[in-house]
C-alpha cells in the first residue's frame, strides 16, 4: 500500500519540479552543452521516409544478424519501411548524451540518468505518440513519466525496464536476505567480497536504504537529495567502499567474479542471475524490503535529426509486440508492450516480473538528479548530477 501510494505521488510532482525553471536549471548545472532548452514543437504529421535512419543505443539494442545471424530485427524493419539502419553502441550515460551533442544520430535509446540531460540540453524533440500507433499497447505506468516526459508532453517511447537487485551467494547466506543492510550496515561481515555498481547514479541506492533506516532525514526520493541527505548518502558509501571488493560496469566481470566466488553480495540485474543460473552457479536474487533503484529506457528522437520520419517508423516499430520482445529478451529485461509476452520465450516474462505493476511500483527508476528537486520541495535546492558525478570520484578514492 505505501509503494503504490509512494508511486502516485512521484507522478504528481512532475510538472512541478522538471518544468521549465528545472531546464534552465540543468542547463546552467553544467551538465549540457550550454544550449537552450529543447523548445520546439512535437510532429504534427509525417511525410515520406528519407531511405536511413542513424540509432545510438545501448548493446543489444539494434541488432542486425551481424552479431548472432539468429537475432535480427533491424532487418525485418529496413525491409517493411525502406528505412536503412546504421548504428552506434555506447557504454554508458554519459557517453551517450555527449555522443548526442554531435548531431549525428537521429534516435537513441537513453535510460533516465540521461534523458533530462538530453531535454534540458534541447538535444530531443518532443514526440507526438498518436503518430505511434504502437504506443497505445504500452503499459500505462511506463508513460508520462518524470524520466520521459516533462509536464504531461512525452519525450519517447518506453523501451524495456527492470531493477537493481541484491544478488547473494546461497552459499555464504543460506538464507536469504531481506535488507540492503548486508552490502552497508553489515558489509563488514563479508569485507573484501562486496561489490557494487560503477556509476555516479549508484548514490541514489545509498538514498533508497537511508530513506528507510534514517527517516529522520526526510528522504522522499532518493533523487532528489538537499546537501544534508546528500553527504549522509556520500558518507554513507564512504564507509561501504572499504569493504567493496570491485565495482562492475561490465556485467561479464560481475558474472565471472560471482563464479570464481570473488564476490558473494552485490548490486546486480536479473538478466545476470539467469546466465549465472544457467551455468549452475550458487546464487540467488532477492527484491529487498527497501525497494531498489531500477532503469526503463526511452526511444527518443534528436531535436536536428535529418530523418525524422524515419526516426518515427523506428519508434513505432521497437514498439510493437513482436520487435519489443525480441529486442528485450535478447538484452535481459522486461518488455515495455503489453502483448509482448506473447512472442517471448515460456517464462522469460514471469522471470522479469513483465506486467507486475506492484513489483515495479517497488522500483525508484533511474532519473537524471537536477537542482530543482523532483520530489517538489521548493525550499531548498538539491544537489545535481555534476556533484554527484564528483562526490563518486571521491567515493572510489
Amino acid at each position: 500500500m505505501m509503494r503504490t501510494t509512494r508511486t502516485a505521488r512521484r507522478g504528481a510532482t512532475v510538472g512541478v519540479a522538471i518544468g521549465s525553471i528545472a531546464l534552465l536549471t540543468l542547463t546552467a548545472c553544467g551538465t549540457t552543452s550550454g544550449e537552450t532548452a529543447a523548445t520546439g514543437d512535437a510532429a504534427t504529421e509525417l511525410g515520406e521516409t528519407e531511405g536511413q535512419v542513424s540509432i545510438l543505443a545501448w548493446p543489444g539494442y539494434v541488432e542486425d544478424g551481424s552479431n548472432d545471424p539468429a537475432v535480427d530485427w533491424v532487418t525485418p524493419f529496413e525491409e517493411e519501411t525502406g528505412c536503412e539502419v546504421t548504428s552506434k553502441t555506447y557504454g554508458t550515460s554519459d557517453e551517450a548524451v555527449n555522443l548526442m551533442k554531435t548531431g549525428d544520430y537521429d534516435v537513441v535509446a537513453a535510460s533516465g540518468d540521461a534523458t533530462l540531460r538530453l531535454i534540458a540540453g534541447g538535444e530531443v524533440q518532443p514526440v507526438n505518440t498518436d503518430l505511434i500507433p504502437n504506443y497505445e499497447g504500452i503499459y500505462d505506468f511506463l508513460k508520462e513519466k518524470e524520466w520521459n516526459s516533462v509536464d504531461g508532453q512525452s519525450y519517447g517511447v518506453p523501451h524495456g525496464y527492470g531493477a537493481n537487485l541484491l544478488m547473494y551467494n546461497t552459499e555464504v547466506f543460506p538464507e536469504a536476505p531481506t535488507s540492503w543492510d548486508v552490502v552497508f550496515d553489515r558489509a563488514s561481515e563479508n569485507s573484501g567480497k562486496v561489490t557494487a555498481y560503477d556509476s555516479p547514479i549508484y548514490i541514489a541506492d545509498a538514498a533508497v536504504y537511508l530513506m528507510h533506516h534514517q527517516p529522520e532525514l526526510g528522504i522522499e526520493n532518493p533523487y532528489a537529495l538537499d546537501e544534508e541527505q546528500f553527504q549522509a548518502a556520500v558518507d554513507l558509501l564512504k564507509e561501504q567502499r572499504q569493504h567493496i571488493g570491485e565495482y562492475w560496469s561490465d556485467y561479464l566481470k560481475e558474472i565471472q567474479a560471482f563464479e570464481t566466488g570473488d564476490s558473494v553480495v552485490g548490486t546486480t540485474w536479473q538478466v545476470i542471475q539467469n546466465v549465472l543460473a544457467g551455468s549452475g552457479a550458487p546464487t540467488e536474487v532477492v527484491l529487498p524490503e527497501e525497494g531498489a533503484t531500477g532503469w526503463s529506457d526511452t526511444w527518443m528522437i534528436a531535436s536536428d535529426a535529418a530523418n525524422v520520419n524515419c526516426a518515427y517508423e523506428w519508434l513505432n516499430y521497437i514498439a510493437s509486440p513482436e520487435a519489443n520482445a525480441q529486442a528485450t529478451e535478447y538484452f535481459g529485461e522486461a518488455p515495455s508492450n503489453q502483448e509482448a509476452c506473447e512472442f517471448r520465450s515460456e517464462g522469460s516474462c514471469e522471470a522479469f516480473h513483465a506486467g507486475d505493476e506492484e513489483y515495479a511500483s517497488q522500483i525508484w527508476y533511474w532519473t537524471t538528479p537536477i537542482a530543482e528537486c523532483v520530489d517538489g520541495r521548493t525550499d531548498v535546492e538539491c544537489v545535481d548530477y555534476a556533484q554527484w558525478t564528483a562526490a563518486w570520484q571521491e567515493i572510489k578514492g
